[in-house]
């Protein structure tokens, strides 16, 4: 009985992963103008760097990037693509990437321009560094 009730918890899951995806995918095409390709770019750096990240769709259409937790989210505003990273501030950023909400205790962010390069080696090593912290944060809470 077990393996019917996660065979089904996987086909649920993997449902609920292809529907987000193409939710992100609808949001994308449905933006028309430069942040759309750059959203686009960012979201295949992000899914690159580890194979279990699931897409979700939060907030009223929010991208989030998850594994272990959230890793980060990706907004899209007039002038910024955004992604914030939950654990940010928990993070090596060796390459400078944060540039935005700095001053919290927790999350980062990272504002793209419209002509802002994007160093995908330095996100996806980003994108590696909040993995391995959500899972070293919830191995140590369920070892509580």
């Amino acid at each position: 009985m077990t393996g019917d009730k996660e065979a089904r918890a996987t086909t649920a899951d993997t449902a609920d992963t292809n529907a987000a995806s193409a939710e992100i995918d609808a949001r994308i095409a449905a933006l028309g103008d430069w942040r759309g390709p750059v959203l686009s770019r960012l979201r295949a750096i992000i899914r690159g760097a580890d194979p279990a990240i699931v897409e979700e769709v939060k907030w009223r259409g929010v991208p989030v990037w998850s594994r272990g937790g959230i890793i980060c989210t990706g907004e899209t505003y007039k002038a910024v693509v955004k992604l914030t990273f939950a654990k940010g501030a928990a993070l090596p950023d060796p390459a400078g990437l944060f540039n935005a909400s700095l001053e919290g205790n927790t999350r980062r962010a990272i504002d793209i321009r419209e002509s802002g390069a994007i160093d995908a080696d330095a996100l996806t090593a980003l994108v590696q560094a909040a993995i391995a912290r959500n899972l070293e944060t919830g191995t140590k809470k369920r070892k509580a």
